[in-house]
C-alpha cells in the first residue's frame, strides 16, 4: 500500500458517496428507471465495496481519512440487496469498533440495517419502516423500552430526536 494508492482509494470512496447521495432520491422515487439508477449504482458500489474489503480490510478513518471511511460506510448501508457484502462489512466493522478504529454509532446503524435486511428484528430503531399518521415508524425492534439506553450507548440520539428530521415541517 503506497500513499498514492490509499489517496487514490480515499478519494474513490469519497466520490462513491457523493454519487450515491445524488441517486438516493430515486430509492422511493415513482419513476422507475429512477428506482432502476439507485439499484444499479448501489449494487457496483457494493461489487467495489467487496474488492475493497479484499485488499484493505475495512477502510478506517485511520486508513483513508474520516470522509472516505464515512464513504465505505454508506456504501455498506445501502448494498441492501447484497446481504453478502453488508453482513461481511458488518464483521469488518465490529472488529474495527473493537480495535478503537471505527466509532459504534455507525455499527450501530449498519447493524439494524443488516438485521432488518435479513428479516429480523432491529436493535437501535435506525431504519423507519413508514410513515403511520404523521410519523415515522421503525421497522420492530427487539427491545423497544431498551431502545432509547441502547441508542445512548452507541452515541446516537434519542429516537423521538432522531425521527423529527424526517416529520414534515
Amino acid at each position: 500500500m503506497t500513499d498514492s494508492s490509499i489517496s487514490a482509494l480515499a478519494a474513490e470512496l469519497v466520490d462513491m458517496a457523493a454519487a450515491d447521495r445524488r441517486t438516493a432520491p430515486g430509492a422511493n422515487s415513482d419513476d422507475p428507471a429512477a428506482q432502476l439508477a439507485w439499484r444499479r449504482r448501489t449494487a457496483e458500489h457494493g461489487d467495489r465495496l467487496n474488492q475493497i474489503m479484499d485488499e484493505y480490510g475495512w477502510p478506517t478513518a485511520e486508513l483513508v481519512g474520516a470522509d472516505a471511511a464515512r464513504g465505505a460506510w454508506l456504501i455498506a448501508q445501502h448494498a441492501d440487496r447484497q446481504l453478502d457484502v453488508q453482513r461481511r462489512a458488518l464483521r469488518l466493522l465490529e472488529q474495527a469498533v473493537a480495535d478503537g478504529t471505527a466509532g459504534p454509532r455507525e455499527l450501530a446503524f449498519l447493524r439494524d440495517r443488516t438485521r432488518v435486511n435479513e428479516g429480523r428484528e432491529q436493535i437501535y430503531g435506525t431504519q423507519i419502516a413508514g410513515v403511520r399518521d404523521g410519523a415515522p415508524v421503525p421497522w420492530p425492534c427487539e427491545e423497544p423500552d431498551r431502545m432509547d439506553d441502547l441508542r445512548a450507548e452507541a452515541g446516537i440520539e434519542p429516537f423521538a430526536e432522531y425521527v423529527a428530521q424526517f416529520s414534515p415541517s
